[in-house]
């Protein structure tokens, strides 16, 4: 006789792999199926994905982990909800008609749209943004009309730039634009519309936390900004309707969850923001997984930084909450530093292994490794920056490569802790950690020996899931959970946590830094881009 479950489940699509967690009320985890899907690099700069095949791993993670689930003697309609979350800006492009993706996603990574911002900074200088009928923006004034709409600056990172270049590039995407057929969405976007139903239904969403990352999004009326439309040259049919990160989407039209509610939707920084339940001002945490991103809540307020962050919304309670904002620090490269010292260059076997082979040195040789395989985002945002060692000598072993790449990670946290600290003027105690570089010590240790503060890691690490999964269940007030009162969810993952405090001396922890801005100064501007 299987027993009767409340469970909450969330489709978690990153970017190297797509996994299913069925959670219970107090955050455990109760079955779970992961499975990694192929990248594709076709030229230097470059990262593809194919839609179709994040979806089809979508759909094997659900029924996986329902198995799971069931086999473990729970009933099959246990799960009483679910929620996505996703790597964001991420752009896909498919025909309403059809339901078929029409390209490749370019993904948040690809640097290939160098020339396309370069064209657009350019049009800001020269032409400007129509902010009201008749009164346009050029200009030094361009450039802050757009970080005063959107809350971002002009990047390869975002996913309209993206979508601009395919639209350029293949003859498919122009035509569907054309003939209003081009359906634009991000991950979250692609994947809810297949799950409740495809082209026959029609449901073309998008939710606020992933809208805000398109360069599109006004983030203060929260609608699609018509000037910025105007401005990329895009018809505001391939747009998906915005919608809360807090909501019922639709039911999931087919397989072991067919007639379940999906009813949160956030971009998978975000997502981890609410897990880590960092929902008040000045509450922060970072997330290191392909790269690695840092959000401070900055509450109700959109907090504009003049050095380097972004501003962002962290969610929306629901269709009537007023949302939440938060500033962001992103960094392109962390986990994926790893995955090259593993597949690229084979210095080791397994990712884990850089922890091990880290700490055959205590420091790493004078070496630094700037890890800009597609630019340097925050706080940095120099598209054109190239991947360097630097510091190399007779004297440099692997061990010193490895430990390198890990304070590289480091590093890079600092400078976006320091521009945070100085647009917030809110001291950082501790910084909260979680993604899949966390489960290195050896790695955790560098993070408070360099940044010189307390790195605070819990014992349950899947905050991103856990977060849509907090999204989903508020949605239907599952187990009294409601994110406008945080206490309601005092009994989620109140599993322990590890510190790790800093142990080097501050004279060798400034001298490192220095060295490290030097390097970083030397790695700019080797790329430039052209306005074609």
């Amino acid at each position: 006789m299987s027993k009767p479950g409340e469970f909450v489940g969330s489709l978690d699509c990153g970017t190297t792999s797509v996994r299913f967690i069925i959670f219970d009320r107090h955050a455990d985890i109760i079955a779970q199926h992961q499975l990694e899907f192929p990248q594709y690099y076709p030229h230097p700069g470059w990262h593809d994905h194919d839609a179709t095949e994040i979806q089809e791993h979508a759909e094997r993670c659900i029924e996986e982990a329902v198995k799971q689930m069931v086999d473990a003697g729970w009933a099959a309609d246990s799960v009483k909800v679910i929620g996505i979350t996703n790597q964001r800006e991420t752009a896909v492009a498919w025909s309403r008609k059809t339901g078929k993706p029409l390209c490749k996603a370019i993904v948040w990574t690809d640097s290939r749209t160098k020339n396309v911002v370069a064209h657009f900074a350019a049009k800001l200088v020269e032409t400007g943004i129509e902010v009201k009928p008749g009164e346009w923006h050029k200009g030094k004034d361009g450039v802050e009309a757009l970080r005063n709409i959107t809350g971002l600056p002009l990047s390869t990172y975002f996913s309209g730039i993206k979508l601009r270049w395919m639209i350029d590039h293949y003859p498919e995407v122009a035509a569907a634009h054309e003939a209003d057929d081009l359906a634009f969405g991000t991950v979250e976007s692609w994947v809810l519309f297949n799950l409740l139903g495809g082209a026959a239904a029609g449901v073309h969403l998008s939710d606020l936390t992933n809208a805000s990352r398109t360069l599109l999004l006004n983030t203060t009326t929260l609608q699609w900004e018509p000037s910025l439309l105007a401005f990329f040259g895009f018809r505001s049919s391939i747009l998906p309707k915005l919608v809360s990160t807090s909501e019922v989407y639709g039911k999931i039209a087919a397989g072991a969850l067919k007639g379940v509610p999906v009813a949160g939707l956030v971009g998978d920084q975000q997502g981890a923001l609410v897990g880590n339940k960092c929902l008040k001002q000045g509450e922060a945490k970072c997330t290191y997984g392909t790269g690695a991103f840092l959000l401070f809540c900055t509450g109700g307020e959109i907090v504009k930084s003049s050095h380097g962050l972004l501003s962002t919304i962290a969610y929306q309670a629901g269709p009537n909450a007023k949302p939440v904002y938060a500033l962001e620090g992103s960094i392109a490269v962390a986990g994926s530093a790893i995955k090259w010292l593993r597949d690229s260059v084979s210095m080791i076997s397994s990712a884990a292994e850089v922890n091990d082979l880290a700490a055959k040195e205590s420091t790493s040789g004078g070496l630094y490794f700037v890890t800009a395989f597609s630019g340097l985002l925050a706080p940095y945002w120099d598209p054109g920056a190239a991947g360097m060692l630097i510091g190399i000598s007779q004297y440099t072993n692997p061990s010193h490569i490895a430990r390198a790449t890990l304070e590289a990670n480091a590093y890079q946290t600092r400078a976006i802790i320091q521009s945070m600290l100085l647009d917030s003027d809110a001291p950082l105690k501790h910084l909260k950690v979680d993604g899949g570089m966390t489960n290195g010590d050896v790695a955790m240790q560098i993070l408070a020996d360099v940044g010189g503060f307390t790195v605070i890691r819990p014992e349950m690490r899947e905050s991103t899931a856990l977060g849509s999964a907090l999204l989903a269940g508020s949605a239907i007030n599952l187990f009294g959970w409601d994110l406008t009162k945080p206490e309601t969810l005092a009994e989620v993952n109140t599993k322990g946590s590890l510190e790790f405090k800093p142990n080097l001396d501050e004279a060798t922890r400034q001298k490192g830094w220095e060295g490290w801005q030097r390097a970083v100064e030397r790695a700019k501007g080797w790329e430039e881009g052209v306005d074609e």
